[in-house]
């Protein structure tokens, strides 16, 4: 509703809720006491269990950056600094999404320009952990620099 009757932005319509609900956005995924792996596990299980090599992957190269926050949700996973730069998690059985956060990047056939106002700028589709190449870790190490 925010977004629509206001215009707001996902990240500014999602801040006010929690402001409004004096809620910080992640307690709900720290109360679970799920552990990364557990839900790493619960969201590549089934027909989604071929996008985890890939998912380890794309966090192999993320986690060589330096300190970020992997957060839970309930159906993939996001990464923060003082600010969310990636999501990372199966947008079909078939493939993973990595939703990137940054500005200023040109849009190619492989990094996909999101419309504004959702809750990243940018998507890379891979379907191979062969796919985790230079010029994606170059993307997310972008966004990860702009994060905070």
């Amino acid at each position: 509703m925010l977004m629509k009757n206001l215009a707001l932005g996902y990240g500014d319509a999602n801040s006010l809720v929690h402001f409004a609900l004096s809620s910080d956005g992640q307690s709900a995924a720290k109360a679970s006491g799920a552990s990364i792996e557990d839900s790493a596990a619960e969201i590549y299980s089934g027909s989604r269990a071929p996008l985890r090599p890939i998912h380890d992957a794309v966090m192999a190269a993320v986690a060589a950056f330096g300190p970020f926050e992997t957060l839970p949700k309930k159906g993939y996973v996001s990464l923060r600094r003082k600010r969310q730069f990636a999501m990372v998690g199966p947008g079909t059985k078939s493939r993973l999404e990595i939703g990137l956060n940054m500005k200023d990047v040109r849009a190619t056939s492989r990094l996909v320009a999101m419309p504004p106002g959702g809750m990243c700028q940018y998507k890379v589709y891979l379907t191979s952990a062969k796919e985790v190449d230079g010029e994606l870790v170059a993307w997310i190490r972008l966004a990860y620099k702009g994060s905070g």
